[in-house]
């Protein structure tokens, strides 16, 4: 239940109060009830319902016996005259409140102009709100004007740029300060937003890049801006930043570390793990401070902890709008991963202050859902939730020019919201990614309506990360010991093929389009870390060649391959899995391990130019892959893997065990790769070395 306080009251539609009193207040007893609003005028009450609960409060249910105005400041008074405000709750759900206060005008937030600068805020269920200004010298509060369907409007005069402005907002019968929820531009730990003249952004240059016109024609690499340069040694002058993760010169060229390194492997995509302000890391002091970032705070400003110096609202801006247009003038897409599924402290979150409990999930009895572990869930279905969030995904497209998300706990969010907003993206920009973590989230939201895998065939554009192939080619990723086919598991050969074919010939998705492929990211033990445990007694050399087997198998298969920085190289956490804040020496780029583990690299880097190469690794619909992929083994050990687009057509060999095999091919072609290194380039009798993977492609 919600009660914190000994008497407590809560209006959960346009007629009925809930109010809780605790046993130890006058025994929980009051014969009456009645309202009384901000103007003294009274509103009376009739009890429908008492009822004795278990946690020591007595519920009554009250009638409201007149008309309820939303946004007035009610009080309720007992028997005994003792008082309670009325939250509004459960009220801010119903369908009457949605048509109430949604009619209302799109731009929201500050409209700067030389002239004036105009504030607007939507608080409904607010009584008053005042603009407090901050022009470094004093501070000035403005009543702002409460017009129809729930906006609140206010003109101020002048030029204010660089300004910092916040409000104050009358509800509950308290006050309660709050950032602009929809500001761009906040200065260092949210403390304020800031009014900023978008003449005075001065961004780059846009740069044209093709459409992706599949996104099996995507290879994503999940990097995290901090961990990219935060080794010592490596000469970058800005570790740690957005400008750092870009940073080129003598030594980092030399090194091939940072940037250098991520343009040398040939992804397509780099999906940057969360850049928009979060809580978990004090921007004045970073360095005490590690955490990839999954605690929103403000969904629109960059990250201040990557900027260099987050006091500056413009510098965060620029730093992240630079860092995407160094990524596309080097021909790599960027994807950015979003938290939309929960916040950091709901009780401290801007819309939140501004409209309680409308932009969260929620039950009847006002019990919060809690599937993302967090304390809180977003709920996208509401319209004005919603329409924030799509106007977010919008600025953030036309700002920072991105070209895809990726979905925290997508499987909190409902589908149409999902659809809603692919489309919308795909509209501003084709060829735009849409995917997320499809887990089905015990969450408020019926099971039907999540954008969960179980539903993924109601979301024709919105890809999906397959657990499926995780758990079948690495192995279980709750239990280290189990080990998956890639790390000797035979048993596991007759799933490998079904994964391999997108999971699309059995119709777990129907679409390879929808399937990101991976056995590792930033989430749980890395490959190499779970191997150290699954393939216990072998050694650097074979964990090597294990590490290669996956990795080719994410970049062969049918679907979206997904690869974590580092994965590579045989990345190590030193065996700790949810690394989430812990500091860099465990979570950062280790290039000293890359230069001692090159043969992954290089053979992950061929692997990548064979998928780029050959459309037949890559093919955009369930009906070429039941035409076109077809699989067999070998003593039900090697699994034969054939695939063909076309003129294109190639035969792969992933050889998990100790044993050395033979298989004649009948028709001209070459070797593509095999490091196993036995056989010849323009071989017939294949030589499949242990541990190995042998590509090899038909001549036309």
């Amino acid at each position: 239940m919600r009660m914190k306080e000994p008497y407590e009251a809560y209006i959960d539609d346009y007629s009925t109060i809930n109010v809780y009193m605790s046993k130890n207040f006058f025994e929980g007893k009051s014969s009456s009830f009645h309202l009384k609003d901000s103007q003294g005028r009274i509103v009376p009450l009739s009890i429908q319902k008492r009822s004795d609960l278990y946690n020591g409060y007595t519920h009554y249910k009250l009638s409201i016996n007149e008309e309820l105005e939303v946004g007035e400041e009610y009080n309720v008074y007992d028997e005994h005259c003792k008082t309670t405000p009325a939250k509004y709750s459960h009220i801010v759900k119903t369908e009457r409140f949605s048509r109430q206060f949604t009619n209302i005008r799109d731009d929201l937030g500050v409209e700067y102009t030389k002239e004036k600068t105009t504030f607007r805020l939507w608080a409904p269920t607010t009584r008053r709100i005042l603009l407090c200004l901050d022009d470094g010298k004093e501070k000035q509060r403005y009543e702002m004007t409460k017009r129809p369907y729930g906006l609140f409007e206010f003109e101020l005069a002048g030029d204010h740029h660089g300004k910092a402005y916040s409000f104050l907002v009358r509800r509950e019968g308290e006050w309660k300060e709050c950032i602009d929820p929809y500001s761009l531009f906040s200065n260092a730990n949210g403390r304020n937003s800031i009014i900023i003249d978008p003449e005075r952004m001065r961004l780059p240059e846009k740069v044209e890049m093709e459409p992706l016109q599949y996104n099996t024609d995507a290879i994503i690499y999940e990097a995290n801006v901090r961990d990219m340069t935060s080794q010592s040694g490596i000469g970058v002058e800005h570790p740690k930043t957005f400008a750092g993760f870009i940073e080129e010169n003598e030594t980092t060229k030399a090194k091939d570390v940072g940037f250098s390194y991520l343009k040398s492997l040939g992804i397509t995509h780099v999906q940057l793990m969360p850049v928009f302000d979060f809580g978990s890391v004090d921007e004045d002091y970073p360095d005490r401070y590690y955490n990839w970032g999954y605690d929103p705070v403000q969904f629109r400003v960059p990250e201040g902890s990557y900027a260099l110096d987050p006091e500056d609202p413009l510098s965060r801006v620029r730093e992240l709008a630079e860092l995407v247009h160094r990524c596309h003038e080097n021909g790599m897409k960027v994807n950015l991963d979003v938290v939309f599924n929960h916040v950091y402290e709901k009780e401290r979150f801007a819309l939140d202050t501004l409209v309680p409990n409308y932009y969260f999930l929620m039950n009847q009895n006002g019990e919060f859902s809690n599937g993302s572990f967090c304390g809180n869930d977003i709920d996208t279905q509401p319209i004005m939730s919603k329409r924030y969030f799509i106007n977010t995904c919008r600025k953030i497209i036309s700002l920072y020019d991105i070209d895809g998300f990726r979905f925290d706990l997508m499987g909190i969010l409902d589908l149409n919201f999902m659809n809603e907003l692919s489309e919308e993206c795909r509209r501003i920009k084709p060829g735009f990614m849409i995917y997320g973590e499809g887990w089905n989230m015990p969450s408020f939201l019926p099971e039907n309506l999540r954008a969960a895998q179980q539903n993924q065939n109601q979301m024709p554009h919105v890809g999906h990360f397959s657990d499926r192939f995780r758990e079948t080619i690495r192995g279980s990723n709750g239990d280290l010991v189990q080990k998956g086919y890639a790390s000797g598991n035979l048993d596991k050969i007759a799933e490998a093929q079904a994964v391999m074919a997108g999971s699309c010939q059995d119709f777990v998705f129907n679409s390879p389009q929808k399937v990101v492929n991976f056995v590792e990211c930033h989430d749980n033990h890395t490959l190499w870390d779970k191997n150290r445990v699954a393939c216990h007694g072998e050694g650097r050399e074979l964990r090597e060649k294990r590490q290669v087997l996956a990795n080719a198998m994410v970049l062969l298969a049918q679907g979206i391959p997904f690869l974590h920085a580092g994965q590579e190289f045989g990345r190590t956490k030193h065996n700790q899995g949810n690394t989430y804040n812990h500091p860099d020496n465990v979570n950062q780029m280790d290039y000293e391990r890359r230069n001692r583990h090159m043969p992954i690299v290089e053979a992950t880097k061929t692997l990548i130019q064979l998928r780029r190469q050959h459309p037949a690794f890559r093919l955009t619909t369930s009906e070429q892959i039941s035409n076109n992929v077809h699989f067999e083994t070998i003593d039900n050990q090697v699994l034969v893997y054939k695939t063909s687009c076309g003129s294109d057509a190639n035969i792969v060999f992933f050889n998990p065990t100790s044993q050395h095999f033979q298989y004649v091919v009948h028709q001209g072609g070459e070797v593509l790769f095999d490091n196993g290194q036995c056989n010849e380039k323009y071989a017939t009798n294949l030589q499949i070395a242990p541990y190995s993977v042998v590509v090899y492609h038909f001549n036309n």
